[in-house]
């Protein structure tokens, strides 16, 4: 029998500006779609620099993902699209404060542009539930 695909966008989270939901899941499987840094409780970005957008973007997945069981450990891989690869290393800096130890494989695409202005950066992820029968085989 086919898993069915349950959508959401949570509260506390920033509100889509298109047709979507953030989050997808089937089964275990989680996807996030594009986040930009955008405060929730504000409606603005979460700063004019990359760390604090990336920050937020970061803080924003936390929420997301533990409304449909899972968590930033559970994540394992995530698009980055950088405006400018010249914020590479200060959005590392901020990825690493938010993800702490947890390594999941990552892409940094460079972009020539994102949809509304002072967007530095969006990201996306794939995580996968924190069920116990959620573990990938070896």
């Amino acid at each position: 029998m086919a898993k069915r695909v349950e959508t959401s966008t949570p509260a506390n989270t920033p509100a889509p500006i298109g047709p979507y939901s953030h989050i997808a899941k089937v089964g275990q499987f989680i996807t996030i779609g594009g986040t930009a840094g955008f405060n929730p409780a504000t409606g603005q970005l979460a700063g004019p620099d990359v760390a604090a957008q990336a920050k937020q973007i970061l803080a924003s997945f936390d929420v997301m993902l533990r409304s449909v069981g899972s968590s930033l450990d559970h994540v394992i891989h995530v698009n980055v699209f950088l405006r400018n690869m010249k914020d590479f290393e200060e959005m590392n800096r901020a990825y690493v404060d938010m993800m702490g130890d947890h390594r999941p494989a990552r892409t940094v695409i460079g972009v020539a542009d994102l949809p509304k202005p002072g967007i530095l950066l969006t990201m996306n992820l794939t995580a996968v539930t924190t069920e116990q029968d959620a573990v990938i085989p070896q």
